[in-house]
């Protein structure tokens, strides 16, 4: 069965600062589908957004905490934010500084629903 990827992410990408929109494999950061803008480097940024998934899943449950279902790192370029989408791909969204990080992550939560 494919999977089309392209209308949740559309719906991601409509959202106020958001500059792009990935769903990537967890276990290698390989490009599953992507819709960013042109100035987005998204497959070093994909590899990257894994390893620190992993990694932040390995800190976190190591504490007794359960795998966290949302991950936000903040720079004063933007933000990138993360949800793992089952066990075996992330969703990715680059924002711009303005980015409402509370709604986009309500819609990444819905979305990554529709991908299980």
């Amino acid at each position: 069965m494919t999977v089309d990827y392209g209308l949740p992410l559309e719906t991601l990408t409509r959202l106020r600062g958001v500059r792009g929109a990935m769903v990537v494999s967890a276990e290698d950061g390989i490009v599953v589908a992507d819709a960013l803008m042109e100035d987005v480097s998204g497959e070093a940024v994909a590899a990257l957004a894994a390893s620190l998934a992993q990694r932040m899943g390995q800190a976190v449950t190591a504490t007794g905490y359960a795998v966290p279902t949302f991950l936000h790192l903040q720079t004063s370029a933007g933000a990138l934010l993360i949800v793992p989408t089952g066990e075996d791909l992330l969703l990715i969204v680059f924002g711009s500084p303005d980015i409402n990080v509370g709604l986009t992550r309500v819609e990444m939560l819905n979305v990554s629903e529709q991908l299980h």
